[in-house]
């Protein structure tokens, strides 16, 4: 009888060393085209009318959700904001069986085809509520290599976008714990800390964003916007320490994934 031969541990580590260098090269060409400052035709409700732009009305959230039973199994879900509402006006959601790993620094490659696919949908559909602005359960320039999954979705959507992270990336002498001393020793009433690293670089801003929150979030640019109005938008729509889309896409993606059990 023959059996199937198993790869070699060598080969496995070959096969992914070069999955990595691809996936480096499509970060590099995608950068090439990251815009980290306001391009956008519509203004912030808290800001002076200048000519006839609209109002940003639609946010959006994205975030993905994975089964306790399969870790493979994940929902994506997309949700649209009414900003003057705070009312879900908008909701999707796609359940996946996911054949990518989880790879540091490559988390893109693993979520945003599903999130992009939610986003390509209501396109398509030429849905009145598509966002304006997308929040991502994820960093952007926060990120080992300056592009991470909110700025990964951002350029592929043609979408501003902002990254919020849970969890800080530990990049260019950042780390969580020296973060967390320089947020409670700040003398700042809005609790708001630029992250600026050992290279002088500011790579985002981490916040408390709710009152008696000890943890704060950390936002960075994804796409198209400065870190200025993503910091401006997302103190907008915190209730609680996540802010609302991202909030209410994984509310949701869980409830998704326990109706379909």
């Amino acid at each position: 009888m023959n059996h199937v031969k198993e790869p070699s541990h060598s080969f496995s580590t070959q096969f992914q060393s070069s999955q990595q260098m691809d996936w480096i090269r499509v970060q590099d060409s995608l950068k090439g085209r990251l815009i980290t400052e306001d391009d956008f035709k519509w203004r912030l409700p808290t800001r002076e009318k200048e000519g006839s732009c609209e109002i940003l009305k639609y946010v959006g959230g994205v975030d993905l959700s994975f089964s306790k039973d399969d870790s493979s199994i994940a929902c994506g879900t997309l949700i649209v904001l009414d900003l003057q509402t705070h009312k879900v006006v908008y909701e999707d959601s796609s359940i996946v069986r996911l054949h990518i790993p989880y790879v540091p620094g490559f988390l893109a490659f693993r979520e945003a085809p599903v999130l992009l696919e939610l986003l390509d949908k209501m396109k398509n559909n030429a849905h009145p509520f598509y966002p304006q602005l997308l929040m991502v359960d994820g960093n952007g320039l926060l990120h080992p290599r300056g592009f991470g999954l909110a700025c990964h979705i951002g350029v592929l959507a043609d979408l501003p976008t902002v990254g919020v992270g849970k969890n800080l990336h530990h990049v260019d002498g950042l780390t969580q714990s020296r973060v967390r001393e320089l947020l409670q020793s700040a003398d700042s009433p809005e609790n708001i800390l630029p992250l600026i690293g050992d290279s002088g670089c500011t790579w985002g801003a981490a916040m408390r964003s709710s009152q008696g929150s000890l943890k704060p979030i950390f936002i960075s640019v994804g796409h198209r916007i400065s870190l200025a109005t993503a910091i401006e938008i997302v103190r907008m729509v915190c209730r609680f320490r996540v802010p609302e889309p991202i909030r209410q896409a994984d509310i949701r993606s869980r409830e998704c994934l326990r109706n379909n059990r």
